[in-house]
């Protein structure tokens, strides 16, 4: 600071502004955050909540077909009667487990399908739509259960034995051996992929973005705003009248002074 005649001219040194790179330095008064611009809002309960029951029935309703695939696909178990007994033709075959084991990879090859259309649909739905996915396909393996029992060979295998006669092969009834185990693979099978969908596709939350404008510039004394002389001056270097600006050499009143 310069002394000139008892009296103080202004400071030779800027006055302190922050560091515009600290991270920890607080917002300027006046700015604020710029809106979003991404998709449009989450639906909310009430939305979720059709959706959910909208997936529900579809993916229950697709158990029809799994149930009619599994028919089809699925080994035949042969029987045979001798006129009092009924036995298994081939008492070493594998066809009652191949049944268990058609069911499964069905089941994991919807529990593939529905989980990609539900995210493919309802990219943007809540848990209420992953559960409506789960109870869906649960409902739809058990659905396919029964349309395959239903519509198979006969459950009654004595009246089937008498029917065809003595030495006569015949179906055994469509059946599933660990129906827990079978019933519960299309719905873990359709939320992990969901899960692995939604966290490598799925929305992301959008940045927040400082608007551009009266914040930041203004707060450090941009172009625009405050003197043409810099930060707090009313007069350019070398000017006269008022305060100096940065940079410029200060001017003694009277044009004499100690410093």
């Amino acid at each position: 600071m310069a002394w000139h005649d008892g009296t103080v001219t202004a400071p030779l040194t800027p006055p302190h502004q922050p560091n515009p790179h600290d991270p920890w330095q607080a917002p300027p008064s006046g700015s604020h955050l710029a809106p979003s611009s991404g998709s449009p809002d989450d639906p909310d309960t009430a939305t979720e909540l059709r959706q959910a029951a909208v997936v529900t029935v579809i993916v229950a309703i697709a158990g029809i077909a799994l149930g009619l695939l599994w028919l089809w696909l699925a080994p035949r178990v042969p029987l045979v009667s001798d006129g009092t007994a009924v036995f298994l033709r081939n008492s070493e075959g594998e066809e009652a487990i191949g049944a268990d084991g058609t069911f499964v990879l069905l089941a994991a090859g919807l529990g593939v399908l529905s989980a990609a259309a539900v995210f493919w649909r309802l990219r943007r739905g809540g848990v209420l739509v992953v559960v409506g996915l789960a109870l869906g396909a649960v409902l739809g393996s058990l659905l396919a259960w029964r349309v395959g029992v239903w519509l198979g060979p006969s459950s009654d295998v004595v009246a089937r034995a008498r029917e065809v006669g003595k030495g006569v092969v015949f179906d055994a009834p469509l059946e599933l051996h660990a129906v827990a185990v079978a019933v519960l693979v299309w719905p873990f099978v359709a939320l992990a992929l969901h899960l692995l969908l939604t966290a490598a596709f799925g929305p992301r939350d959008p940045e927040p973005e400082w608007a551009a404008g009266a914040g930041w510039s203004s707060y450090y004394g941009g172009p625009g705003e405050g003197s043409e002389g810099g930060p707090g001056g009313t007069a350019g270097p070398g000017g006269s009248g008022g305060t100096a600006g940065p940079g410029a050499s200060p001017v003694p009143p009277g044009g004499s002074g100690v410093s």
